[in-house]
């Protein structure tokens, strides 16, 4: 009985092999990497929503206080300077503002009012409002 031959190589590879285990590893590694960039850009993005959202609750805060103060009568002690700083609080916000008269303007009082939050994604929100006395 006779055998059949091999065929000869010739210094060809053998067509029927796959992956080496260096490429797979090197494959891995550049999917690994652009998971973590990927992360990187979600934990950005979580950020930045953070800190709209208290940005957004902060200016409605100090337009409602703004409205508010505007609303009372002129020599209300909310409006009264020798009081410096009005301080206020809604739940984790600071609200702080200060009037002064106006000399060069007689009977108007400059009203600016601050919210902040202790958040360290948060801005504060100024607003500034000058009230007549007939206002």
């Amino acid at each position: 009985m006779m055998l059949p031959k091999k065929a000869k190589n010739n210094g060809q590879k053998d067509k029927a092999g796959g992956f080496t285990l260096i490429e797979v590893l090197i494959a891995m590694a550049i999917f690994a990497i652009g998971i973590l960039a990927v992360t990187s850009m979600q934990i950005k993005a979580i950020n930045g929503n953070t800190s709209a959202k208290i940005q957004t609750a902060e200016t409605r805060l100090a337009v409602e206080r703004m409205e508010r103060l505007v609303g009372l009568p002129y020599d209300h002690e909310d409006l009264n300077e020798l009081n410096n700083p009005h301080q206020g609080v809604d739940d984790i916000y600071a609200i702080v503002w200060n009037v002064t008269d106006d000399d060069p303007i007689a009977g108007t009082k400059t009203i600016r009012l601050s919210v902040s939050s202790s958040n360290p994604n948060a801005k504060p929100v100024s607003l500034n409002f000058i009230k007549g006395r007939g206002f």
